[in-house]
């Protein structure tokens, strides 16, 4: 199933969007059996609830939807999607909805039919939306699209999202968009000059595995990294209980860069799009790393490993070294990396840290436009020193507890070369339900940066 609109010229129920100050004068213009049965049944016009109508035979004559005050709406986003979840099965066609909110709005309605049904029938909105006018309809399809294949993947538990099952949604995707796809798995790691990779996963039951994906012949380069634990015990630095709990989601930031991907393969967006996913589990077994270990990395910076549940930023210096040696016009790796992060930002912004100053504001808008927020993070230079521990070039968990975001963020760009690099620290995963957004594994950033390539790549 996929998210779709309902098909143009079908018969559709009128849904009216109403804010609070405008309710007395909107049920003035009404027929007189409309208002009066709208005060009968007191509607008042608050935000996300909606109200039906009926007509002569009792079937619906109309709809209308309380969109409250700029005040409430600015309190959080997507305010039709819980409309859309409580109305009866259906088509319906905005009326009085401002255009500069129709294609948030549209894309929030199709998100709220999103359900997670691999392991029990659940039962999603059954409301469906005409596009609205001046809405690029199958645009938002396709980001809706994105963003359920990521939710998917990240709500998959660690049984049935190892690293073969998630090259294997990676292969499903470029067979889509007749993408190459190639593979670099166990041993073959340590041929390839992959070694983080390798260590971080040999102690698990499945191998560990480099995932590289390219399409596209013409245009700027866009590489998108995204880390790929699919199951973090902490390793040898096991974590309890209470923090194990939602490792599953830990390979959100390959979800997110998979989820993007499609996006921009299925928008057939001018430009050439590579997709490194270093997909491991960071086990324990005879076989784990230590510890104290001294790692070499690809690009033969040394690392000492002061703690194994700081293993994402290890598979990602591996994948970002490769990816910078083809010189790309942006690179972005995102990750589910700290818990540092959340405690700064919340659940639902995705910091971002980047030197460019064309990244940053184009970014920063198109965040805003499309209603996916980020904030810009600062790759700090004197948090240099934390870093590096003074036996090896890097030190991959810093004594502390300080700037856990920034330290890690500095670590990755280590090995992301001279170009232009963003990195997403991201958390993947919606705590509570809010509308368009059920709780579990959500995309967070990938509709933003969506948004900013145009003008960040000149396309």
């Amino acid at each position: 199933m996929r998210p779709t609109f309902a098909a143009p010229g079908t018969p559709a129920i009128p849904l009216h969007v109403v804010e609070e100050g405008a309710l007395d004068a909107w049920l003035a213009a009404q027929e007189p059996r409309v208002a009066s049965w709208l005060r009968a049944t007191g509607f008042a016009a608050s935000l996300g609830k909606p109200a039906l109508v009926p007509d002569a035979a009792g079937g619906i004559a109309l709809a209308v939807a309380g969109y409250g005050s700029a005040a409430n709406r600015a309190r959080g986003r997507f305010h039709l999607a819980g409309v859309a979840g409580a109305l009866p099965e259906g088509t319906y066609r905005l009326e009085g909805l401002a255009p500069e909110a129709r294609a948030t709005e549209a894309l929030g309605w199709l998100l709220a039919h999103y359900a997670f049904d691999r392991y029990r029938a659940q039962k999603p909105a059954t409301a469906r939306l005409l596009a609205p006018e001046g809405v690029d309809a199958a645009r938002l399809e396709v980001i809706a699209a994105g963003e359920w294949l990521t939710r998917d993947l990240v709500n998959t538990p660690a049984n049935d999202m190892g690293p073969g099952a998630l090259e294997a949604a990676c292969r499903a995707v470029a067979e889509e968009h007749g993408a190459t796809i190639e593979v670099t798995t166990g041993e073959a790691l340590l041929a390839a000059n992959l070694p983080l990779i390798h260590t971080v996963g040999r102690a698990a039951s499945e191998a560990p595995r480099l995932i590289d994906l390219r399409w596209g012949e013409a245009g700027p380069a866009l590489t998108l990294v995204g880390k790929g634990v699919c199951f973090d015990t902490g390793g040898l630095n096991l974590k309890p209980a209470s923090s194990m709990g939602l490792m599953k989601k830990d390979m959100g930031g390959a979800a997110t860069v998979l989820g993007l991907a499609h996006m921009i393969m299925a928008l057939d967006m001018p430009l050439r799009l590579r997709v490194l996913i270093p997909a491991v589990e960071n086990s324990v077994s005879a076989g784990a790393f230590r510890p104290g270990d001294i790692l070499t990395a690809r690009n033969g910076l040394t690392v000492e490993i002061n703690n194994t549940d700081a293993e994402g930023r290890l598979v990602l210096a591996d994948a970002l070294a490769l990816g910078a040696e083809g010189a790309p016009d942006l690179m972005v790796s995102m990750a589910t990396l700290t818990g540092a992060a959340r405690v700064a930002l919340g659940p639902d912004i995705a910091p971002y840290y980047t030197d460019d100053p064309r990244l940053a504001p184009a970014l920063d808008a198109a965040a805003e436009r499309v209603a996916d927020p980020v904030w810009r993070m600062p790759f700090h230079a004197p948090y240099e020193a934390m870093i590096e521990p003074g036996i090896a070039d890097l030190d991959n968990a810093p004594s502390g507890g300080f700037a856990g975001s920034i330290t890690a963020a500095l670590f990755l760009r280590r090995f992301a070369g001279a170009g232009t690099y963003a990195h997403f620290d991201i958390y993947a995963w919606q705590p509570a339900a809010a509308p368009a957004r059920p709780k579990g594994g959500v995309g967070m950033g990938a509709r933003a940066l969506l948004a900013a390539l145009p003008e960040v790549l000149g396309l």
